[in-house]
């Protein structure tokens, strides 16, 4: 019983003293708007496909110009997500304007 104190002690020791790993930063505009994208909070009845276009200010920021869906609430979702959410320098590169193509599956 002993031995199984002082192991459990150690191991929970261990465990708190490691690092965390630190989450690499996405790598493309693409990948950023992905991540930006996740976790919508409402359901989708079937696949709904998006081209939205997107510009990088001089704050590397996004600015939403337009969202060619059908839906109006992934569209306004988009919307709201994207637009003036800073970006990395990597992540834009020197491009200013990018078209989009985002594909929301239907919710299970």
């Amino acid at each position: 019983m002993l031995v199984l104190v002082v192991a459990i002690t150690f191991s929970s020791e261990l465990t708190a003293s490691t690092n965390p790993i630190e989450k690499a930063e996405p790598a493309s505009i693409t990948e950023t708007v992905g991540e930006l994208l996740k976790n919508p909070d409402f359901q989708l009845d079937k696949e709904v496909n998006a081209m939205v276009a997107i510009f990088i200010n001089q704050n590397d920021e996004i600015v939403v110009l337009s969202v060619d869906t059908d839906n109006k609430s992934v569209e306004k979702y988009i919307k709201s997500r994207l637009n003036y959410q800073k970006i990395s320098k990597t992540a834009s590169g020197d491009t200013k304007s990018f078209k989009i193509p985002v594909k929301m599956t239907k919710s299970n």
